[in-house]
């Protein structure tokens, strides 16, 4: 089963309580002064990427076709709406049958992005496609930052596995929405059974500290643990001391260990006397796990040691110091009344402080160089030049409020390796840095 594919929610009946309450006082305003249905075009983009990042990641994009067809109004939510004063008779009325009809694109999930990307168009009645916004950037700021820490943790890791360990380290639905992302990111698997049962993200499991203070002595723990779980388990050797816990290990084991997990003290030293004892005890497959609070930097300077797979936890459900990826959603164009043919004009913020936004309806496409690697991010009102018109990149998601985009999550896993890969090589750097691509407008 590929839950990835159901439209599950988001835990919720519905998503239409996930936003601000000047969204719904705005949305009663304007039935009032007859602006409502004025067709409306809004879009999501970033004016900068984080400090000393190099490019953005798409993710959260299939979680937010989910919110959108779950925004309903049902009689609960508008009862708690009546009874807090919030909203008038007309605009509860309007919403009781509240149904997103328009039109979304946006850039496929996986995909990479720069300041100033249209990552996502969202179209239709000023009054169906603003309540939205703050569900679609509560859904693409924290996954494209979860993303973003995952992929440049993919690029240090390099060949080896990377596994997502973050669920205490956050709240419990952000830890399944972070799970997600990091393996669009790049991950492996995940030690969440929540984001494996949602969204049929690989799961493993090592073992706890708590588990070998439980018993009379380390030996009787691994032995429990081997016991029940067969010699390809991993067993956790720093409780005390590591040398010796790895000999009871292979004796209790044997040499067809799975694997041995450290989680603290110098991962480098420990993972290079680990290895050659290990070696030196015929346990020559036996794998070696690392954990204790890596981050691409740690991960990176660990390329040289016997190290099998990465275990991170605090710093990739943080984003690694950037928890957000700064998006926001902006009206760009809007019709001058209610009529469905009513021709768009663009629409802009002027404001101090680099909060200005750029009017129009926006198309984008990733120019190539003649190597066939991306050379700038071209971004245009008007008509698409010939030369760029099969590079593209938002796609169709929702047309008149139907979902076309939803696919499995392998497939922006895919993309995001694929797209990673067309960039200047020195978007891999871990060192601070600007953009990798210019974003020219045409």
């Amino acid at each position: 089963m590929n839950t990835a594919d159901l439209g599950l929610p988001v835990a919720v009946p519905s998503t239409a309580l996930f936003t601000d309450q000047y969204e719904l006082t705005m949305l009663q305003a304007a039935l009032r002064s007859g602006t409502a249905d004025r067709r409306s075009v809004f879009e999501v983009f970033t004016r900068r990427l984080p400090e000393g990042r190099r490019y953005g990641v798409v993710a959260g994009t299939g979680r937010v076709l989910d919110a959108v067809e779950n925004f309903r109004f049902d009689e609960t939510i508008l009862g708690f709406l009546r009874e807090r004063g919030i909203l008038d008779t007309r605009t509860l009325d309007w919403l009781a049958g509240y149904r997103f009809r328009g039109d979304i694109w946006g850039y496929p999930e996986g995909e990479v992005y720069f300041p100033g990307s249209p990552i996502m168009r969202v179209e239709g009645t000023f009054a169906e496609a603003v309540l939205l916004e703050t569900v679609i950037l509560s859904i693409l700021n924290h996954d494209s930052a979860v993303a973003a820490a995952a992929s440049r943790m993919a690029v240090a890791a390099g060949d080896r596995p990377l596994i997502e360990m973050g669920a205490r380290r956050t709240h419990e639905l952000a830890a399944v929405a972070a799970a997600r992302s990091a393996y669009v990111g790049g991950f492996h698997s995940t030690s969440d059974l929540a984001a494996g049962f949602r969204y049929n993200i690989p799961t493993v499991g090592t073992s706890a500290h708590s588990f070998t203070l439980l018993h009379d002595s380390e030996r009787d723990a691994f032995q429990a643990q081997v016991d029940s779980l067969g010699s390809g388990t991993t067993l956790l050797v720093d409780t005390f001391d590591v040398a010796e816990a790895v000999r009871t290990a292979v004796e209790v084991a044997g040499p067809g260990l799975g694997a041995v997990r450290i989680d603290s003290g110098d991962l480098l030293l420990l993972a290079h006397r680990v290895r050659q004892q290990l070696d030196e005890l015929g346990a020559h497959d036996t794998k070696i796990v690392v954990t204790s609070d890596l981050d691409e930097y740690a991960i990176a300077s660990l390329a040289a040691a016997p190290v099998d797979a990465y275990g991170v936890g605090t710093q990739l459900v943080t984003g690694s110091g950037h928890p957000t990826a700064s998006m926001v959603y902006k009206l760009v164009a809007r019709a001058d009344n209610d009529a469905p043919d009513a021709p768009l004009r663009p629409v802009a913020k002027k404001s101090m402080g680099g909060k200005a936004s750029l009017g129009g309806r926006k198309w984008a496409a990733r120019r190539l160089d003649e190597h066939g690697v991306a050379e700038a991010e071209v971004v245009g009102t008007g008509p698409v030049p010939p030369e760029l018109a099969d590079r593209l990149l938002p796609v169709p998601l929702v047309r008149g409020g139907e979902v076309v985009a939803r696919e499995p999550l392998d497939a922006a896993r895919e993309r995001h390796i694929a797209a990673r890969g067309g960039l200047p090589m020195s978007a891999m750097q871990l060192s601070r840095g600007e953009a990798v691509l210019p974003t020219e407008s045409a």
